[in-house]
C-alpha cells in the first residue's frame, strides 16, 4: 500500500517577507519645490500637492505629511516611480536614500 506523503509546511523566508518593506525612503524639501506636480503624476500613493500647491509625502494611510522634513518609507512597487520622480524634478527637491542613508536619487545622489 502506497502511503501518501503530507506536505511539508515551512516557514516564509525572512528574504520574502523583507522584499515588501521599504528599502528606501523619501523626502521632498518644500523650500526648493516648483510645484511643477510630477512627482504626483509619477508616484500619486506617495507624493500629494497641499493647499500651499507644494508636494508633500503622504503615509501608508494616504495621510499628508506637512512637517518639514518628514520623510516615508516607500513601498517596493513604488521604487522605481519615486526614483523617476526625483530625477525628473525640476526643482530637484526630492530626495530618496537608501536604509543606511545612502543618497540614491535626488540632489545628493
Amino acid at each position: 500500500m502506497d502511503r501518501v506523503s503530507e506536505p511539508v509546511v515551512t516557514s516564509t523566508p525572512s528574504s520574502v517577507l523583507e522584499a515588501d518593506e521599504p528599502q528606501v525612503s523619501v523626502r521632498v524639501d518644500q523650500d526648493l519645490c516648483t510645484g511643477d506636480g510630477l512627482c504626483v503624476q509619477y508616484a500619486p500613493e506617495v507624493f500629494e500637492f497641499d493647499i500651499d500647491g507644494l508636494a508633500y509625502v503622504k503615509d501608508r494611510d494616504g495621510e499628508l505629511l506637512t512637517a518639514a522634513g518628514a520623510t516615508v518609507g516607500v513601498p517596493a512597487g513604488l521604487r522605481l516611480d519615486v526614483i523617476d520622480a526625483a530625477s525628473e524634478c525640476p526643482g530637484n527637491c526630492i530626495h530618496v536614500a537608501a536604509a543606511d542613508g545612502t543618497p540614491v536619487a535626488g540632489p545628493d545622489a
